[in-house]
């Protein structure tokens, strides 16, 4: 994105992803082989490969369901949502040769379909270390194999941005899927209880960074005042508060708001990236846009318009600039309505650049 039309390929921060990606991935397969050879040598090949496949499947999505919090709390991991998707499609890609090892190791050479084999193989026993695991694991890659057949934007043009966000949330009923699997699947097959142990762990660190980040983002929206003034519009912040090209996100009528200072002047558009929902306020503007964090999606701040040739609009707000303060109407405009900008006293703009 930008302000002029180019073509996007593969940069150094693309390489420099996929990269790091693929080692990471190649040094996990190499280093748990290498480990499980010299706590175990007696294990098969097959059943090497196919708890190499599914242990790199389930660490990855670990990280990928960590990276959202993790931005969401420092600035500093934004670089990791980078192209995360890149991520997902890797994770479903283990996923996919996880499964399919299981299929002809375990369930290739009978009568019975191998798929339904996988519902019928595994019969109640009456017990929780008895309960069959492989429908869990299967269910959980139908998903993640939709997940990555849809993560280019081809789909997320077509579906629209709402219908393809909540797609992808499937990506929680998932992992909730992966963990009934991997934990009744070790209880089957393992005595020791430190697998188990493992996965609590995993489960722990997940949910607690998504509820660590959940609190700040309730902290966000109740200490946002959305009273209006005789006039109609909110005392949202003071000028100060808002560092140079960047923002100040607020609460205006249940919906945040992003409020710019850049050049002298204040706008304030929705802090929805009409990409993949990503928080506009988080970013910054370059090149005269408003740049989201997340993909580098770009809109003009007083008509929330993306530079043409795109065509991605996000509503705008009205804006005053008074005695120090910024003052926004809650109403939005319609998307891509240009919105003036409030204008800094020049004693104001000279006060914070001295």
């Amino acid at each position: 994105m930008g302000v002029e039309y180019t073509s996007v390929q593969w940069n150094r921060q693309k390489r420099f992803y996929d990269f790091a990606l693929a080692g990471g991935v190649g040094a996990f397969l190499l280093l748990f082989g290498v480990i499980s050879k010299l706590l175990f040598p007696l294990i098969t090949d097959e059943i090497l490969l196919i708890r190499a496949f599914g242990a790199a499947a389930f660490v990855l999505l670990h990280v990928i369901l960590c990276i959202g919090p993790l931005c969401r709390l420092n600035r500093r991991f934004l670089p990791l949502l980078y192209n995360r998707r890149h991520a997902g499609v890797t994770m479903a890609f283990l996923s996919l040769v996880h499964a399919v090892l299981v299929i002809i190791t375990y369930h290739a050479g009978g009568d019975t379909n191998p798929i339904l084999s996988i519902f019928k193989g595994s019969p109640l026993v009456g017990s929780v270390a008895g309960v069959p695991f492989q429908p869990f694991g299967f269910i959980a890659l139908v998903i993640l194999m939709l997940m990555a057949a849809t993560s280019h934007d081809f789909w997320l043009a077509n579906l629209s941005a709402p219908v393809w966000k909540s797609l992808h949330m499937l990506v929680y009923a998932a992992y909730g899927l992966l963990v009934l699997h991997v934990t009744f699947g070790v209880l089957q097959a393992e005595v020791s209880p430190i697998y188990v142990a493992i996965t609590a762990l995993g489960l722990v660190i997940v949910l607690g960074l998504h509820l660590t980040a959940a609190f700040k983002e309730v902290a966000l929206d109740r200490s946002c005042n959305d009273t209006p003034g005789n006039d109609g519009f909110v005392d949202a912040c003071a000028l100060a508060d808002i560092p140079e090209k960047r923002a100040r996100i607020i609460c205006l009528s249940g919906e945040r708001v992003a409020i710019f200072k850049y050049d002298g002047k204040v706008s304030a558009v929705s802090n929805v990236c009409q990409h993949q929902n990503g928080p506009l306020g988080e970013g910054r503007i370059l090149d005269g846009c408003i740049t989201c964090p997340w993909h580098g999606y770009q809109y003009l701040p007083d008509t929330g318009a993306s530079p043409p040739p795109f065509v991605e609009k996000v509503p705008t707000f009205n804006v005053r600039v008074k005695r120090g303060r910024v003052f926004v109407h809650p109403k939005p405009n319609p998307p891509g309505t240009r919105a003036e900008p409030g204008v800094i006293p020049v004693e104001k703009i000279e006060l914070q650049t001295a």
